[in-house]
C-alpha cells in the first residue's frame, strides 16, 4: 500500500463519472462530494500484496502523521495513480472502509468516492511535514529458492524495459533517448537510470565542465559515503523531519541511512580540521548520488527520479564575505548555462516561513544581503514571501527553454541551522571562535533532470563537445572499406565519438539514418576521396558538403571541442 499524506488547510472534491462500471454495485450509497478544513489528506492506493491485515499499520501511520501535524479532521481519498501495482477493487473497499470505522473513534473522518474519477481541490500547508509519502508493506514470506520456472518468468518479467510513446511527443527525452541509445528504465529499479555508453558520455561531458569550471572558481572537491549512521541525520534533523522519505537500512545492529542530501558529510569534513579567519572563504564542492523516496506514480524519466547526482557545494565565510560569494556564485551560474543556450526567465528571492529557526536579527541580515546582490547585479526578480527554507532565505533560478518552457535548476539557500547543529567555527584575528555563515548552492541541480531538460531543448541535437554520436563515417561501396576504416580509426584514436557504416546499403539510407541519430558530422568515402587522399563532410543540418584532410577535419574538430561551442 502507498499514501501520500498532505496537512491542508482544506480540500473539496466531486464525482464526476464511474471509473469503474460496477462500482454501484461494489459500493453503494457513496457521498460524492465532499469537503474539509484544516485536515490530513491521506491519499491511498491499495496494492496486490495487501490485505485486511494491512489496515493496522495504515492507521498506525495515519495516527503517526496526525499527532506530527497535529490534525483532527481525516480525509481518505483513493488515489490509483500513486501504484502500478493495484489490488482488487473488492479488497480495496473492504481495507478503506475498515479503516474508515477504525479512525472514527479518534477522528472526524470523511471519504472521497471510490472508483469514480474525480475533481478535486485542495490546498497544502507549507511546512517540512505537510508532504509525507509512505509506503506500507504487508508482512509476507518469501521463498528462500525458485524453481527453473519461476526463475524465467521473472527474468522474463525483469527483461522488459518496453516505453509507452502513445502520449510522449516526438521530442519528450525519453523518445530521444531510446532513438539514441542514451538510457533506459527498468521495473527492477524503480526511479532510477540505466546509464548506456551514450548517455553516460553526456553525463560524464557535464560533470568535466563542472570540475573545469569549479577548479577555476577555487572550489576544492571531495566525496562522502553513501550510507551513513542514524546518528549523523539525527543531528541534521532529516531522520525525524523527513525519515520516511527516506532509504533506511542495519548493519550490526545499527541504523543507517541512504544519504538523501550530501550537505551532513560535508560538515563532518569540515570539522576534521580548526579553521582560522584565513580560511575563509572556503568553497567546496561534491558530485554526489542521493536517494529520496518518491512514489511509483510519480515518477517520470529523468524529471522525477529517486537515484540522482547533485551537484552541491558549500561556501563557509564570515558576514563580510557573503554578497561577493553571492555574486560569485551568481557569475558561475551564468557562465555554466551560456554553454547550453539557455537563459534565465525569471528570478526569485524566498523570504523567512512562518516556521523557522533562527533569530529576526539574523534573517534581516541574511534577507538584506541576498536582496542586495540581485540589485547589484540588476538581475530581474521577485520577492516570494515566506517560501524560503526554515533554516533560511534563498535565491531560485528559473530558466526558459527552446519550447518556452521554465525550469527551476540552480539555487543559493543561506543555512542558519546546519553551521549551529554541527557546531562548526572558525578562529577569528583574536583567536575568538566565531560560527562561519554557510551558503548552499546548486547549479545543474539534479544532473539527471538537467539532462532530460537539454535533451529537449536541443531536440537531442547536442553541441560536438557534449555530443555521443560526433561523427558517422559511411562508404559509398566496398572497395573503399579499408580506407574508411583508417579514417575511423584515426578519429577513434584522437578521441572522437565516432562510428563507422560500411555496410552494403544504399549511401541516402545511410544518410538517414545518421541523421535521425542526430549526428554532428557525416563523412562519405567513395574512389574519388580515397584516390585524393580527402574526406567529404557534411554539417548536420547542412545542404553543402565540403572536402577536408584527415588533418585539417581533426584540427578544425578539436578546436570546436575546446571552444564548447
Amino acid at each position: 500500500m502507498k499514501t501520500l499524506n498532505l496537512h491542508c488547510d482544506y480540500i473539496k472534491f466531486k464525482a464526476l463519472k464511474p471509473a469503474l462500471k460496477d462500482i454501484e454495485e461494489l459500493f453503494p450509497k457513496q457521498k460524492l462530494e465532499g469537503n474539509s478544513k484544516d485536515c490530513l489528506v491521506v491519499m491511498v492506493a491499495v496494492e496486490k500484496e495487501d490485505s485486511l491485515e494491512s489496515v493496522a499499520k495504515l492507521i498506525e501511520n495515519v495516527k503517526d502523521i496526525a499527532g506530527q501535524v497535529k490534525a483532527e479532521n481525516i480525509v481518505l481519498y483513493p488515489y490509483a495513480h500513486l501504484s502500478s501495482n493495484l489490488g482488487k477493487p473488492k479488497i480495496a473497499i473492504e481495507i478503506l472502509s475498515e479503516a474508515k470505522k477504525k479512525l472514527e473513534k479518534d477522528f472526524e473522518v470523511i471519504s472521497a468516492p471510490f472508483g469514480y474519477y474525480k475533481e478535486f481541490e485542495l490546498k497544502v500547508k507549507g511546512h517540512p511535514l505537510s508532504e509525507l509519502s509512505r509506503e506500507i508493506i504487508s508482512g509476507k514470506d518469501v521463498e528462500a529458492d525458485l524453481s527453473d520456472e519461476e526463475r524465467e518468468r521473472m527474468l522474463r518479467e525483469i527483461s522488459k524495459s518496453k516505453l509507452d510513446t502513445s502520449k510522449l511527443k516526438d521530442n519528450d527525452h525519453r523518445v530521444i533517448g531510446r532513438k539514441l541509445d542514451l538510457w533506459s528504465f527498468n521495473s527492477v529499479a524503480p526511479g532510477m537510470v540505466f546509464w548506456h555508453n551514450k548517455g553516460l558520455h553526456i553525463k560524464n561531458k557535464l560533470i568535466e565542465l563542472w570540475r573545469e569550471l569549479h577548479r577555476t572558481a577555487g572550489y576544492q572537491e571531495i566525496s562522502t559515503p553513501q550510507v551513513m549512521d542514524r546518528k549523523l541525520w539525527e543531528i541534521s534533523g532529516h531522520w525525524s523531519k523527513y525519515g520516511e522519505n527516506n532509504f533506511k537500512t542495519s548493519y550490526e545492529g545499527r541504523d543507517f541511512l541512504v544519504k538523501p542530501m550530501n550537505c551532513p558529510g560535508g560538515m563532518l569534513v569540515y570539522k576534521t580540521s580548526p579553521k582560522a579567519y584565513k580560511d575563509l572563504p572556503l568553497r567546496v564542492g561534491e558530485i554526489g548520488v542521493v536517494h529520496r523516496v518518491e512514489l511509483s506514480g510519480v515518477l517520470a524519466g529523468l524529471f522525477r527520479v529517486i537515484q540522482f547526482t547533485q551537484d552541491d557545494a558549500h561556501i563557509f565565510c564570515n558576514e563580510k564575505q557573503l554578497e561577493d560569494e553571492v555574486k560569485r556564485i551568481i557569475d558561475l551560474i551564468n557562465k555554466t548555462f551560456s554553454y547550453f543556450g539557455l537563459e534565465f526567465d525569471h528570478v526569485e528571492l524566498s523570504t523567512r516561513p512562518e516556521k523557522r529557526i533562527g533569530n529576526e536579527k539574523g534573517w534581516d541580515m541574511a534577507e538584506e544581503a541576498l536582496e542586495n546582490i540581485l540589485k547589484k547585479t540588476k538581475m530581474k526578480y521577485k520577492i516570494n514571501a515566506g517560501d524560503g527554507a526554515f533554516y533560511g532565505p534563498k535565491i531560485d533560478f528559473h530558466l526558459k527553454d527552446s519550447l518556452g518552457r521554465t525550469w527551476q535548476c540552480s539555487t543559493i539557500q543561506l543555512d542558519m541551522a546546519l553551521p549551529e547543529r554541527f557546531d562548526l567555527v572558525y578562529s577569528d584575528e583574536k583567536g575568538v571562535e566565531k560560527r562561519p555563515i554557510m551558503l548552499h548552492r546548486v547549479v545543474y541541480g539534479s544532473i539527471e533532470r538537467f539532462i532530460g531538460i537539454i535533451t529537449e531543448h536541443l531536440n537531442g541535437k547536442f553541441p560536438l563537445w557534449l555530443s555521443p554520436n560526433q561523427i558517422k563515417v559511411m562508404t559509398l561501396n566496398d572497395s573503399v572499406n579499408s580506407y574508411a576504416k583508417e579514417i575511423y580509426q584515426k578519429l577513434f584514436d584522437e578521441g572522437f565519438m565516432v562510428e563507422l557504416d560500411d555496410r552494403n546499403e544504399s549511401i541516402g539510407k545511410k544518410v538517414r539514418e545518421a541523421s535521425i541519430e542526430r549526428f554532428n558530422y557525416m563523412i562519405t568515402v567513395g574512389d574519388k576521396e580515397k584516390e585524393e587522399g580527402v574526406i567529404a563532410v557534411k554539417v548536420r543540418d547542412g545542404k553543402d558538403i565540403e572536402k577536408y584532410s584527415l588533418n585539417e577535419f581533426v584540427l578544425k574538430l578539436k578546436n570546436e571541442v575546446k571552444e564548447r561551442r
